[in-house]
């Protein structure tokens, strides 16, 4: 299990996207920069998560979503050429392996699609925004991937997997933690720890201050470059 910004990606993909459709003259122009200053204000601790991922709904996901298609396309052909090569080694040997790969961000599923597609990963947790009438509402179904509902997710979808396998009258007996022999969780960032914890190898990935800190204490392995 991969999260994407500052882990996979050494940027914020929600700024990565913005850029891009302020670029095709999709958004007006400044929408990036405003999306950044909220990012800012969540890192100074002033802004809520909720708040940024609603003005990330309401700003960066001001399309029909007809069109969203097409310029995941586009959005994908263009990151594509930006992906590290040390990140796509990583996916790459977990691959190779046999490896159940899956990114699991509290970015948005419209925007983070193109990064599973183009890293190669066929599954993908993030936090799904609501479409009414033809339009993206702003909100989004359910609380977002984020923190301790990344478990609840994973879980999840580990469950699911399991009662769709052969043989799942067995599987649906155990927990997502037994289905599997090794769950493995790469991330950057402190709001990681539920997922972190709940993994049997977490992986700190350029860690920021506390999660640094909280790895060290427990001796769980740390890159320092994945770029």
């Amino acid at each position: 299990m991969f999260d994407l910004d500052f882990t996979l990606i050494p940027c914020d993909s929600g700024l990565r996207w913005a850029r891009f459709m302020v670029g095709e003259g999709v958004l007006a122009p400044g929408t990036d920069e405003a999306y950044l200053d909220v990012c800012r204000g969540y890192v100074a601790g002033r802004t809520p998560i909720e708040a940024l991922h609603r003005f990330a709904a309401q700003h960066l996901l001001a399309v029909a979503p007809a069109d969203i298609p097409a310029l995941q396309t586009r959005f994908e052909a263009v990151i594509r050429r930006e992906l590290p090569a040390a990140s796509r080694g990583l996916v790459a040997r977990h691959q190779a392996a046999g490896d159940l790969c899956c990114i699991v961000t509290t970015t948005n599923e419209i925007v983070a699609r193109p990064f599973a597609r183009a890293f190669g990963i066929p599954h993908l947790l993030g936090s799904q925004p609501v479409v009414e009438n033809g339009r993206f509402t702003g909100e989004y179904a359910g609380p977002l991937c984020h923190g301790a509902a990344k478990v609840e997710r994973v879980e999840a979808w580990l469950r699911a997997r399991a009662d769709a396998a052969p043989g799942a009258g067995d599987a649906a007996l155990l927990g997502p933690a037994e289905v599997f022999r090794q769950r493995v969780f790469y991330s950057d960032s402190r709001s990681d720890l539920p997922l972190l914890e709940w993994a049997d190898e977490p992986v700190a990935v350029r860690p920021d201050a506390d999660l640094r800190a909280h790895a060290q204490a427990r001796g769980w392995s740390i890159i320092e470059h994945l770029d």
